[in-house]
């Protein structure tokens, strides 16, 4: 258990949102720092991953949205945690096949972990798409922000409600030195956020994204200024059951929670009437929050299916629909996924929430 001990550092006590960044991002002994998550040989699997329609109706969507805003000469799209750089491999691709928005389009991927830049570098070999750690080189707009399983890798805060007290999650060790919860009178600061959100009022168990948020108004600053949208999907739920939803992932199977750390992925379920309510106090305008399944069906993923598949073999073909049926299953991807968007526009007839 002394492997514990590097993620607490110099503090003994840290909130669950700190503790879990550096279980994740630590350069040195951080998930993202050295492990190749993705795939069948990962510890999960993505949506374009399982299948590339996902990522070709993610391509038609941009383009649709750059024609709904003027066809302007500067268009930029900001991909967030790119992974290993599937989605943006065939948005390249589709992009192709539409020449007037290739030649102006601009874009940028936006990645924390250094390990998984170099290999986003190793599959992305086009010149024109940009690394960035920040948004400042993005001057004129509009730009898209997207981002597929983004915010749930982004740690949470987690607080209880006693009566007239809030409490704040908090992780510690043992003699033996295992990580062990205690619970600590919440900052004013987080208070006064927590009670800022009609989402959270009734809750008596509130998870609350404040490193995300922190991610999402450099987004906001930048979308207000030169107009454009941002566009999540990502596995949540517009009601909180006042549980927590920490969950752990290693080789496609549950871990528990403290098991394996920095070597099994950790996340947390996206709460998006929090989200949708933290946009608005924002200034942009939010389309009602739409599951994954209804996403990629008004965005025609069917149609292109059978248009693919004309030219496939009886295998090939069950093997294609099979994975749209992964991505569509209510009992799954389909309803537990989520798609939101935010938006500075006078338009808003975006294709896919019509």
């Amino acid at each position: 258990m002394k492997s514990n001990l590097k993620f607490f550092k110099k503090s003994k006590i840290l909130p669950v949102d700190e503790f879990f960044q550096n279980v994740l991002y630590d350069e040195k002994f951080g998930y993202y720092a050295s492990k190749f998550p993705f795939g069948e040989k990962g510890d999960f699997i993505t949506s374009p991953k399982i299948s590339f329609l996902f990522s070709e109706m993610i391509a038609v969507w941009i383009i649709s949205t750059w024609e709904l805003f003027g066809k302007p000469k500067n268009f930029n799209v900001v991909e967030l945690g790119p992974g290993d750089g599937s989605l943006t491999i065939t948005l390249l691709k589709s992009f192709k096949k539409f020449p007037e928005f290739n030649l102006i389009k601009k874009i940028f991927l936006y990645e924390k972990s250094n390990y998984l830049k170099k290999i986003q570098k190793k599959r992305i070999l086009d010149k024109n798409v940009n690394w960035i750690t920040n948004f400042d080189t993005i001057k004129k707009g509009p730009v898209i922000f997207l981002g597929n399983e983004f915010f749930d890798a982004i740690p949470i805060k987690q607080f209880k409600r006693r009566r007239d007290f809030v409490l704040e999650k908090n992780f510690t060790l043992d003699k033996k030195l295992k990580v062990k919860e205690i619970y600590n009178k919440a900052s004013n600061n987080d208070i006064k956020i927590l009670k800022s959100f009609k989402t959270l009022k009734k809750l008596n168990f509130i998870e609350l994204p404040k490193f995300g948020f922190q991610e999402l108004k450099k987004m906001i600053k930048k979308v207000s200024k030169l107009k454009g949208c941002i566009l999540l999907i990502d596995y949540g739920y517009l009601k909180s059951n006042n549980l927590s939803t920490l969950q752990s992932v290693m080789k496609h199977k549950k871990n528990s929670l403290f098991d394996n750390l920095g070597k099994a992925d950790v996340t947390a379920h996206v709460n998006f009437s929090l989200l949708n309510e933290f946009f608005q106090k924002n200034n942009l305008k939010v389309n009602n929050v739409i599951t994954q399944k209804k996403f990629l069906e008004n965005m025609g993923i069917f149609e292109r299916a059978k248009i693919i598949a004309k030219k496939m073999r009886f295998t090939e073909q069950a093997d294609l629909f099979l994975r749209i049926k992964r991505l569509l299953n209510p009992n799954s991807m389909g309803n537990l996924f989520k798609v939101i968007l935010a938006y500075k526009s006078n338009k808003n007839n975006f294709a896919g929430f019509r």
